[in-house]
């Protein structure tokens, strides 16, 4: 169990599973590290370390090959329940006990994960510096004199440290993103919905995930696919599919703000790391293409000047009005504020976010994803105490906006700084396309050769996908198709699984076709005259694209469609006679957002 053993979460289940490494082994090594570590304000409380070991050993009696994180130890930020652990937001007076699990950890506990212990935060999860806590200061790894990033401080640095291989943080406005900046890691802030936040102490209701911390891409997406889907328990939840990890396109193109936009406070370690994460992207393929990022920065204004601050009052205002000096000052200072915001302010906010979520949606049309720098600078912990709220507002400034305009998110390591402190870069697209920019970025993250974590331990060679070299065939659909749609067992039943949500070229037009069960029909027009639509990639064995077409009824065919990156796959399209009397619903963009529209009558 010594510097050779296994680092990655991939690593471990891959050792547990051919026996070299037991998941007792690994619970006590994982102790043994904390120990080591020393650093008392990384955990606000830590599990009885029998009682994990326990539920280690127990893990024999289960199969392995059904646990995806089959003996991985997890740390849980401690805004989040874990059964048997209190739950405290960084705040001893707001400190209650789960008398459950929240969603999220029943689901890692059911894919064989061990939970370790609750990580410290900045309370109540405002902040993106690491801070704001009475539990300390969790110590940066990567070097000692930064802050460790906020909120989700205390789960950045055990990943970082090399305490666990991954960890549970949440982001509101980029406390999933920041500290894995700050600490060499990977951060991925999942489309909102996601991931369910039953049992999660709220910051922003609307506004909140949780979010995955790890030394890897793949492992970020393994921990995603366990804990995604559904739950009834969360009002705020979605349905969704989460796709599964593709090759990068060969069509890549990338968004990068326009020449003067970006801010960096002066920062030139920053600004070059940029400039030569764009150099690197570029050799991998991608085409740059520059966007507006102003209506960004607005949206990102938003967030603290308007009614979203409110909900952050409602969370401690028991608190504030019983035991105002049981909160943090800087805490208290920034959340009394909502309690002024009027009805008018809310709804006057709202109708902006809604125009500027349109501008976004134009934004994103024609690109896979923009990229921007994580954060624009960093800070020492002795800066941020000497002036705490506007160095946390300027760590904000590429995250702030996210989570009001529905993006999704991946924070990658991008490079070592000559000042010995990381600099990351963040890949954002519309809500759904997670697995989309884990595909791209776990390409570049491979490229850098950066060292995982604090510890220069090298990366593991990027694990080949399942896609590589078959012979499966993608199939787009645009209609009853859908997943969770009327038609949509038709391909369960021939085994096709999900590759990605994307769109088409805007050239084609959708209509509402007269059959039973409704169904759209897709037609091409002259390139640039028509919309683009939403779509899901599937892929079927040939045996199944053969069973699967034949059955295909007129007026509906498979003919070849072009995606807004470039791309071509095989997909519905319409016979153009059909069409004549059909309603025009291009407008909605896609058959879901039509047929929910339908729904409401």
């Amino acid at each position: 169990m010594g510097s050779d053993a296994p680092e990655t979460a991939a690593a471990i289940v891959a050792a547990h599973r051919a026996g070299t490494l037991t998941p007792a082994q690994t619970i006590a090594r994982t102790y043994q590290r904390i120990r080591d570590h020393d650093d008392p304000a990384i955990f606000i409380s830590l599990r009885d370390e029998k009682d994990a070991l326990a539920e280690a050993t127990a893990l024999a009696a289960k199969k392995p090959a059904q646990l995806p994180l089959y003996g991985v130890p997890v740390a849980v930020k401690d805004n989040i329940d874990a059964r048997g652990l209190p739950t405290t937001a960084a705040c001893p007076a707001f400190s209650y006990m789960p008398t459950q699990d929240s969603t999220a950890v029943a689901k890692l506990r059911a894919a064989g994960a061990i939970i370790i212990g609750k990580t410290n935060l900045d309370q109540f999860a405002t902040g993106l510096v690491g801070v704001r806590s009475p539990y300390g200061i969790p110590r940066n790894p990567v070097r000692e004199d930064l802050i460790p990033g906020g909120s989700s401080s205390g789960s950045a640095v055990a990943v970082s440290a090399g305490l666990v291989p991954l960890a549970l943080g949440t982001d509101t406005a980029g406390s999933g993103r920041v500290p894995a900046m700050l600490n060499n890691i990977v951060g991925l802030k999942p489309s909102l919905g996601l991931i369910s936040t039953a049992g999660l102490v709220p910051a922003c209701r609307t506004l909140d995930c949780i979010s995955v911390f790890s030394l890897t891409v793949d492992d970020a997406m393994a921990a995603l696919e366990v804990i995604s889907g559904h739950d009834a328990a969360d009002p705020f939840s979605r349905s969704r599919p989460l796709g599964r990890l593709a090759p990068m396109p060969t069509k890549l193109k990338l968004g990068i703000p326009r020449n003067g936009q970006l801010i960096f406070f002066g920062d030139r370690h920053s600004e070059k790391a940029y400039g030569d994460a764009l150099k690197r992207w570029e050799a991998l393929g991608a085409t740059l293409v520059e966007f507006d990022l102003e209506p960004f920065y607005e949206t990102a204004r938003l967030l603290y000047e308007g009614p979203w601050v409110a909900e952050r009052y409602l969370v401690i205002r028991n608190l504030l009005a019983s035991s105002p000096d049981a909160i943090h000052p800087v805490t208290r200072e920034i959340t009394a504020a909502g309690s002024r915001l009027t009805a008018a302010e809310t709804f006057s906010a709202l109708y902006r976010l809604q125009a500027l979520r349109g501008v976004a949606e134009r934004t994103f049309a024609e690109l896979d994803a923009i990229v921007l720098p994580t954060a624009p600078t960093v800070y020492s912990t002795a800066q941020v105490l000497a002036n705490p709220i506007e160095l946390n507002s300027r760590l904000g400034t590429y995250t702030n906006f996210v989570n009001l305009l529905d993006l999704c998110g991946l924070a990658l390591p991008a490079a070592m700084r000559a000042d010995g402190a990381g600099f990351g870069i963040t890949l954002l697209a519309p809500a759904g396309q997670d697995a989309k920019l884990a595909s791209i970025g776990r390409v570049f993250h491979a490229d850098t050769k950066l060292p995982v974590g604090a510890k220069s331990l090298p990366q593991p060679p990027l694990a080949q996908l399942a896609a590589d070299g078959s012979d499966e065939i993608p199939i787009a659909v645009v209609g009853a198709h859908l997943s969770g749609m009327a038609l949509n067992r038709e391909l369960q039943a021939l085994d096709a699984t999900l590759i990605e949500e994307a769109v088409t070229a805007p050239d084609y037009k959708l209509y509402a076709l007269d059959t039973t069960p409704p169904k759209p029909g897709m037609l091409r027009v002259a390139a640039g005259t028509g919309t683009s639509i939403k779509l899901e990639l599937w892929s079927l064995s040939p045996g199944a694209f053969g069973k699967f077409v034949a059955a295909i009824p007129p007026p509906l065919s498979i003919g070849t469609v072009r995606l807004a990156d470039g791309r071509e796959a095989k997909g519905f399209i319409v016979e153009p006679a059909a069409i004549a009397g059909a309603r025009d619903i291009s407008a909605y963009g896609g058959w879901r957002a039509f047929m929910a529209e339908k729904a409401k009558g």
